[in-house]
């Protein structure tokens, strides 16, 4: 009996169950919370379903996810190591969003650059008022970005000037990315007028093949010699554009575009979801995190329709903006365009904002890679 008893304590001893504690059950629900949204109410399922798998299986105790072992790491910790600590994975995401990304609307009217510009308001609001409230430069760098809602930015300046915040941080990011229908309209409905939403914009002019092949390359050239510190996420950005817009690499485009891009969206999701362990995550520092995201996200949305408004004091009648698609500043790319163009008919049925706002929506993604830049060039 008693080897018997030996190996039932030995195998009792290696369970998960005895190291179980109060904090594991809470994380799990965050876990299953963030299926849950993704699954039943198709909030950026792409992105939370592979994150809310990650937060749940790293959360049972002494499994073989993310620890080290005496020879190899364990799986998950692959994934983490070298996609997000060598940072292979967001430039990789970047180059599937460069390939789908139509530079058109940017192109045919590039006033809307001073849109995306005045989107990114939040980020050094938040960055002051975080440090201010106690967190280093570092920590509130990796805070301010996240009003831009872009969360492979997020990951690449987090993971880099703050690694212990590098979940909460790409949490919030893509939790507010996938909100922005829930948190946009009231703010976009507060801050103009029903005059203003009810603007109708002219039809953009047609913009040639050659200036779609041409400004990926001028976009890069001007970004290396500016800030540097951000090409990898830029490189890769124009360069799945430039593919796009040749029209000579079809089977690159499409493959960057589809394949590509859904494989490293789950490695980099579950490897988000696995830096969530208990004892790190559940701590004040992630609710601040996403407190401090959700302020940010606030005031770049605002941002946004506040530049259109001042741009509007300098611009004849029949050229004003219609201040709606300044929310779409952010690089919730389309869904922030979409979100203008609904806020939009409510108040004009006959206004189609969606491609005039696809212009600022662009704008974002370079202007908040670009913030990210001047962040690490300071903090990195």
């Amino acid at each position: 009996m008693e080897p018997i008893i030996d190996i039932t304590a030995e195998v009792w001893a290696q369970s998960g169950v005895v190291a179980l504690n109060w904090k594991h059950p809470i994380m799990w629900a965050i876990g299953l919370l963030f299926i849950y949204l993704a699954v039943a109410k198709k909030y950026e399922p792409l992105i939370l379903l592979p994150i809310g798998f990650g937060i749940f299986l790293v959360n049972f105790p002494a499994s073989p996810l993310m620890g080290w072992g005496d020879d190899f790491p364990d799986l998950l910790r692959f994934f983490y190591h070298f996609g997000l600590v060598w940072q292979i994975l967001p430039p990789l995401i970047f180059l599937g969003i460069g390939a789908m990304t139509d530079f058109g609307p940017l192109l045919s009217n590039p006033k809307t650059l001073l849109i995306g510009a005045g989107a990114q308001l939040g980020m050094p609001v938040t960055f002051i008022g975080a440090i201010m409230i106690g967190m280093t430069p570092a920590e509130a760098a990796a805070i301010g970005i996240i009003g831009g809602a872009d969360g492979p930015t997020t990951i690449f300046l987090a993971q880099q000037v703050a690694p212990h915040m590098l979940g909460a941080a790409a949490l919030a990011a893509y939790s507010y990315m996938a909100m922005v229908p829930i948190i946009q309209p009231p703010i976009m409905r507060l801050l103009t007028t029903g005059d203003e939403r009810r603007i109708v914009m002219t039809q953009t002019r047609v913009v040639t093949p050659t200036e779609k092949i041409i400004f990926p390359i001028i976009l890069a050239g001007l970004i290396s010699l500016m800030v540097p510190a951000v090409m990898p996420l830029i490189a890769m950005f124009t360069f799945g554009n430039l593919m796009r817009e040749s029209g000579v690499v079809d089977r690159l485009s499409e493959t960057a575009q589809g394949a590509l891009v859904n494989t490293v969206t789950i490695f980099l999701g579950i490897a988000v979801g696995a830096t969530m362990v208990a004892d790190q995550f559940l701590t004040p520092i992630p609710l601040f995190v996403l407190a401090l995201g959700l302020i940010s996200f606030i005031l770049c949305t605002s941002g946004g329709i506040l530049t259109v408004k001042v741009m509007n004091l300098f611009l004849k009648p029949e050229n004003k903006i219609n201040p709606l698609i300044g929310s779409a500043g952010v690089s919730a790319v389309p869904m922030a365009a979409r979100v203008s163009q609904t806020v939009g008919a409510e108040a004009n049925p006959q206004n189609f904002l969606i491609m005039h706002a696809l212009g600022p929506n662009l704008a974002g993604v370079v202007a908040t890679a670009t913030a990210a830049g001047l962040f690490l060039a300071l903090f990195a």
